[in-house]
């Protein structure tokens, strides 16, 4: 078996404007982090927790993309781009799917599938292949 095969769900936390505190003042951003760096750390290795500058969509801030594992892509899961991603309950969900494979794995939480977003043009159009 490859590295494919072995690799976890990734979490792709946007941390551009999504992270800023000025856009959303209310929001901890860093608290947020926190917890699912610390959720990653505790699933032994079934999902990690990555950083970007900016995944595009920043209308629809806070946003994470979930990638799917090895395992979930060779079932048919696709990259899932979560939009709203500030409160503690959306954090929570995330944090069960990720640790559960995420997608292709086993279906999302039904109140999460409410926050998915599509991702942007450009990205469309590279994960099309």
């Amino acid at each position: 078996m490859g590295a494919a095969c072995s690799r976890p769900c990734t979490l792709v936390v946007c941390r551009g404007c999504c992270g800023d505190p000025r856009k959303f003042p209310d929001s901890d951003h860093v608290w947020q982090l926190e917890r699912l760096r610390a959720g990653a750390a505790a699933s032994g290795g079934r999902f990690v927790v990555r950083t970007t500058d900016c995944l595009g969509p920043c209308d629809q801030a806070n946003v994470i993309v979930v990638q799917p594992s090895g395992d979930g892509r060779r079932a048919g899961g696709r990259p899932t781009w979560i939009g709203f991603a500030m409160d503690d309950d959306c954090t929570d969900e995330l944090l069960s799917w990720a640790a559960a494979g995420g997608p292709g794995a086993v279906a999302p939480p039904a109140a999460l599938e409410l926050q998915f977003v599509r991702p942007p043009r450009k990205t469309r159009a590279r994960t099309r292949r």
